[in-house]
């Protein structure tokens, strides 16, 4: 996945570009990840309810990839520098 999402930035900001999302999503949805599972598991008393945290995740990060992420297949990445 990163391979392809750093065809859609210029070379000059493509570290900052792919960087910054990368640690702000790691930090906010993974490490809360088990603070959130286990106060869902704690309110419904249902052990695998937790697991709706992580598929609502990967449900809107889906969402977002096919509405937002284009193709760049055939275009020149250096064509902007």
């Amino acid at each position: 996945i990163a391979a392809m999402l750093v065809e859609m930035f210029p070379t000059r900001i493509r570290y900052t570009s792919m960087s910054l999302p990368y640690h702000i999503g790691n930090g906010w949805f993974g490490g809360l990840l088990p603070s959130i599972t286990f106060a869902m598991v704690a309110q419904n008393g249902n052990i695998y309810h937790g697991l709706w945290y992580p598929i609502g995740i990967a449900a809107m990060t889906l969402v977002i990839g096919l509405l937002f992420v284009r193709e760049t297949k055939d275009v020149d990445i250096y064509a902007n520098d």
